[in-house]
């Protein structure tokens, strides 16, 4: 790298913080981060192992239930490693294009999540509202369109943000980032130029993904419960919606943190820092541990499948 006339720096790599203010607890930290990392991994997976060999479960909801698992797998795996190291070996520094790489696949496929519960509420609609079609409307090539939409979305939406930041912010006041990740807004606030593009982009595509999806979302929802209050009897209407009841969890799961982290960086300016890193942190890692919970309580066949190779795993050989 080198110093430039306006002492500004033409970086080579980043410095990450980890978790800063509590670097002296960062052994600690790594016991339940490493831990809900791997839970998160080992539940995933275990979704995509059951779903795949439980042909009861080769429906539309379970393959976008996969796709699901696919996205939360990427979006740990793209930040616990990292973290881990900076906790264990104090592996801080991170090279630029790697930096870029890390903040399109965290954004990148909380967009895909978010597009992909779009999906769930829509196969939600057509099965309670238009129950006759759902077979038709929701083919298996039909899914598969709308798992690549939701990932082409992410990619078109979020591939400007890095090739925005190396093509018009090559200059930088330091090299330190104040967070545990490449995060998009933690990085343009480091740059020297003017960010206001930057800014105005990333405002434009946090509005385009979590509010008018979640608008979608709610719209959908409101139909299938006024289709759901014209049942006949409370025993129809309990049935039915306790179809969508494993979905309606994992939609908080995934937004109520969102909500919160982003409300608290907006607001909470009198917060600690290492409490907005800790809040952006569990907003990746909270969601991919409790799906597979939800998913595993919430419907039967994962449950008597995990329940049989868990007796089969423990018969003695």
């Amino acid at each position: 790298m080198f110093m430039s006339n306006n002492a500004c720096l033409v970086p080579t790599s980043f410095r990450l913080t980890g978790i800063p203010g509590l670097e002296s607890l960062h052994l600690w930290l790594s016991i339940p981060f490493s831990s809900m990392y791997l839970l998160a991994v080992v539940g995933n997976v275990t979704i995509l192992a059951v779903v795949k060999v439980e042909r009861g479960l080769h429906q539309p909801m379970y393959f976008f239930l996969c796709m699901l698992a696919v996205s939360d797998l990427v979006l740990s795996t793209s930040t616990m490693p990292k973290l881990l190291a900076i906790f264990w070996f104090g592996a801080r520094r991170i090279d630029l294009e790697a930096c870029l790489a890390q903040m399109f696949f965290i954004h990148c496929f909380a967009t895909v999540a978010s597009g992909i519960f779009l999906a769930m509420a829509f196969d939600r609609y057509v099965a309670i509202c238009e129950p006759l079609h759902h077979a038709s409307v929701l083919t298996r090539a039909m899914v598969g369109r709308l798992g690549l939409a939701a990932l082409l979305r992410g990619v078109l939406y979020i591939g400007p943000l890095p090739l925005m930041i190396r093509l018009r912010l090559p200059l930088y006041r330091a090299q330190i980032i104040a967070h545990s990740y490449c995060e998009h807004m933690a990085v343009v606030t480091l740059a020297c130029g003017d960010t206001t593009i930057n800014n105005l982009y990333g405002m434009g595509i946090g509005f385009l993904v979590l509010i008018l999806d979640s608008l979608a979302i709610s719209t959908s929802y409101v139909m299938i419960f006024r289709a759901v209050m014209r049942l006949s009897t409370p025993e129809a209407r309990l049935k039915t919606l306790g179809t969508c009841s494993s979905h309606i969890c994992a939609i908080l799961v995934f937004y109520i943190p969102i909500a919160v982290s982003s409300l608290a960086h907006r607001f909470g300016h009198h917060m600690p820092p290492h409490v907005h890193i800790l809040l952006a942190n569990f907003y990746l890692l909270i969601p991919p541990i409790l799906n597979p919970v939800v998913y595993a309580v919430r419907t039967r066949q994962i449950r008597e499948r995990l329940l049989h190779i868990l007796k089969a795993g423990s018969q003695p050989r």
